[in-house]
């Protein structure tokens, strides 16, 4: 499966029946449109192809709940995806473009990300970036360094976590100088995430931090994004959030509340919090 396909060509969409033969074909990203479904997501901008399946990540968990990743891509869907395949109307619709950073390491989806985020730009739509660095699939780390912030001043929003700081400044994390030198000022917002102590926040009139909860922690994965897609729906809603300190903190406190729920169980998907789980874990506090 590759992401901002042509609906119109689309595997997953109504209109077209799906054979068992293409199932055998990506059983997985199959599966992961149906799931999308079942929650509501709108999946029309989703292509299949027909000679490559949904690439696969095989996550290892050390004591700490912390990962390591195997990843089956020789090569992906994703890979594949070419810009005529872009389905631009359903970008210029959306109100938030969100990308990482695997998209840009080959071709044709590096042109395809590319086409996709001036699309979006055009159009006077947020763009939001989160990096998510996985290095076994970058040639080099100084190729994955160079590729991730060759795009990084075309962001409005950018999500990165601690270890990704000290990777990008070749620096200590902790210190404000080194997070400050992935500012520019075109952007508007950066959020660290800095695990279970929360996350800190940066905007051309305010910084500050809130601290994260604590739980039980199993399996980080998919925390980092049950946090920026939080956080996403709250700037969907209120793009305000940018100037206002106070709304901006209340969202951080959601956010950051996603992120750990999203620890204390296996599995991505299957760890994803409810709005009510996460004002849950607000109301208990710390």
């Amino acid at each position: 499966m590759a992401p901002l396909g042509d609906g119109a060509d689309s595997a997953a969409s109504p209109n077209l029946v799906v054979s068992f033969g293409e199932m055998l074909i990506d059983f997985f990203g199959h599966m992961l449109v149906n799931i999308l479904k079942q929650n509501g997501v709108n999946a029309e901008g989703c292509l299949f192809d027909q000679h490559a399946r949904t690439a696969l990540a095989f996550v290892t968990l050390k004591k700490n709940g912390e990962r390591e990743f195997m990843f089956y891509r020789n090569p992906s869907a994703d890979m594949l995806l070419t810009e005529a395949e872009l389905n631009l109307d359903l970008i210029r619709r959306a109100k938030i473009f969100h990308y990482g950073s695997i998209s840009l390491i080959s071709e044709p989806c590096r042109g395809a990300h590319l086409a996709a985020m001036r699309a979006a730009k055009a159009a006077g739509i947020l763009c939001s970036y989160d990096p998510n660095v996985r290095l076994p699939l970058w040639p080099s780390e100084e190729a994955a360094r160079t590729g991730i912030l060759s795009i990084w001043k075309e962001a409005d929003f950018i999500k990165v976590s601690d270890d990704e700081v000290a990777f990008l400044t070749q620096g200590d994390a902790t210190d404000e100088k080194n997070v400050l030198s992935l500012w520019f000022d075109s952007l508007k917002l950066l959020i660290v995430t800095d695990g279970d102590k929360g996350c800190r926040y940066f905007t051309k009139d305010f910084k500050g931090s809130v601290p994260g909860y604590k739980v039980n922690t199993i399996d980080t994965t998919g925390a980092g994004d049950a946090f920026v897609g939080s956080l996403l729906v709250n700037v969907a809603k209120d793009d305000n959030i940018f100037h206002n300190e106070e709304k901006l903190r209340e969202a951080l406190k959601f956010s950051n509340a996603c992120g750990a729920i999203c620890t204390t169980q296996k599995g991505a998907i299957p760890a994803l919090p409810t709005v009510a789980a996460a004002q849950e874990l607000i109301a208990k506090g710390n």
